[in-house]
């Protein structure tokens, strides 16, 4: 009979022990980000004004047009399709540094930026270690004013004071990389032309 008491005390101890860590805690958790940190437990997403899910300021994005700051490159490429909607993989290339694909991708981004009059920082030739950094440095996003405000047919002037909003210091100050933010200064800088368009 004393066996049969002590595996039912033992059930009852795993249920209850379940019931707090597989739902109670969870929920808790769920309702304390959802009430106090809404964007940030919902991926910090951002909307346009048609307010449309257009990607994360989490994770990076690829840019191609002119009109854009590129990111870094990324070995796993950013999110295909909706740009609301990441790809979920994340990772570096795994190529070892004597491994010749790597110095070949290396030196074409190199002869792009040089071809383009730039000076081949490390953040736009080298791929970040999850694949999905959603930062620049500051010398890289101003390596790339030119040719924004050229393609947008805006002056460099207005684009310095976005640069500045959208820098990333570090994480109290001390953890981290500084960096300005693509997404939130790309989407910025649409929101200006739409800005003045309609003035």
């Amino acid at each position: 009979m004393s066996i049969f008491r002590e595996t039912f005390k033992a059930i009852r101890i795993t249920l209850v022990i379940w019931l707090l860590t597989a739902i109670v805690y969870p929920l808790f958790i769920l309702l304390v980000g959802q009430s106090f940190f809404p964007i940030s437990a919902n991926g910090s997403m951002i909307s346009n004004i048609n307010n449309q899910l257009i990607g994360s300021t989490l994770i990076g994005q690829g840019f191609t047009s002119d009109r854009y700051f590129h990111g870094r490159p990324s070995a796993v490429r950013y999110s295909q399709g909706k740009k609301a909607q990441p790809t979920g993989i994340s990772g570096g290339s795994n190529l070892a540094p004597t491994n010749p694909e790597l110095k070949k991708r290396i030196l074409k981004q190199v002869e792009e930026l040089q071809n383009q009059d730039k000076q081949p920082v490390g953040d736009l030739i080298y791929t970040s270690g999850s694949g999905l950094d959603p930062h620049i440095s500051l010398k890289a996003a101003r390596q790339q004013i030119e040719r924004v405000a050229q393609a947008r047919g805006i002056q460099e002037d207005d684009i310095i004071p976005l640069i500045n909003k959208y820098f990333d210091g570090r994480f109290l100050g001390i953890f981290g990389e500084p960096g300005v933010n693509i997404l939130r200064l790309n989407y910025a800088l649409d929101l200006q032309d739409i800005n003045l368009q309609q003035n």
